[in-house]
């Protein structure tokens, strides 16, 4: 008897990001993950797990550390490194600030974002990684919507929006000169719904605060901000207590919490599928601008 087995949207965006990654790694020499410890982070790094196993990871982790992280999602991290038992690469923005490479930023609204480029770029160079995958989203922001799924960044590690590679029937053309590279996106066609919904049926741990808890905070041009030594809290920018949760994991200088009593998976995704604004729209103050994200992301951003 023949039987069909008709595969889940889950699955089948399971699939190709599994194929994405055997290939990329198959195709290139030296293959890095990016890791920041959030939750596309975490779905990533389970994919990159399932597409090996019971191999070990091939590839080394490496997180972009701006020096102002919540310390929730710090811990995570190395625990998560500890348990899989790969090798962390910790490219620090401070000690580029520390080597005169960047210049910190100062006054109200100073955050150390932007300068993470510098300091991704500098890793990439110094440890000569050919391929850097990244858990971006088409559907976080209209910019990483125009990206390809193996994005091609030239000897400056810059992206050119207007100069990329098709993609027919997922074939990728993965040939790069010496110094440059390609950043990979196996979660392009993945939505913050598909995120949440995979997290939940793999039973996977992610930072405690993606779900609801009491945290100090203060509003800057209508987003709420952790009540913390880098976000610069004046004195007509009161801060007050407030039951909150964080639907994207950055630097805690520019990252906005939203007003949630979700504590659970089921409610979080309740809460996902109501909304009309993309994560990075609503909490992110370093995407607020007409063409921040697309003019960084030429500049080498993730």
């Amino acid at each position: 008897m023949r039987t069909t087995h008709l595969l889940s949207q889950l699955e089948v965006l399971e699939a190709e990001s599994i194929q994405i990654i055997r290939e990329i790694v198959a195709e290139f020499e030296r293959p890095v993950l990016l890791f920041s410890g959030g939750k596309d982070s975490v779905v990533l790094l389970r994919l990159v797990e399932k597409a090996f196993r019971p191999a070990p990871i091939p590839c080394p982790i490496m997180h972009v550390d701006t020096g102002h992280n919540f310390p929730e999602v710090l811990a995570f991290r190395d625990r998560r490194v500890a348990e899989l038992g790969v090798r962390l690469v910790v490219a620090s923005v401070q000690e580029s600030i520390d080597q005169g490479r960047v210049a910190e930023e100062t006054g109200r609204r100073a955050s150390r974002n932007r300068l993470q480029t510098t300091t991704l770029l500098d890793a990439i160079e110094s440890h000569r990684f050919d391929a850097a995958f990244g858990g971006a989203r088409r559907d976080e922001e209209k910019a990483r919507a125009k990206e390809r799924v193996v994005s091609f960044r030239d000897e400056f590690g810059q992206w050119d929006p207007k100069n990329q590679r098709p993609e027919l029937w997922n074939l990728f053309n993965t040939r790069i000169h010496p110094a440059e590279h390609v950043r990979v996106f196996p979660l392009s066609n993945w939505t913050e719904l598909d995120v949440w919904e995979y997290i939940r049926r793999d039973g996977l741990e992610i930072p405690s605060i993606y779900f609801a808890h009491p945290r100090t905070v203060f509003e800057r041009d209508g987003m709420l901000l952790d009540d913390n030594p880098y976000a610069h809290r004046d004195d007509d920018e009161p801060a007050f207590e407030a039951t909150v949760r964080y639907r994207t994991v950055g630097d805690a200088s520019c990252t906005g919490a939203v007003m949630s009593s979700a504590a659970t998976l089921a409610e979080v995704i309740e809460e996902i599928q109501l909304t009309r604004v993309s994560e990075r729209g609503q909490t992110r103050a370093d995407d607020r601008g007409e063409a921040a994200m697309e003019d960084r992301k030429k500049e080498g951003y993730f």
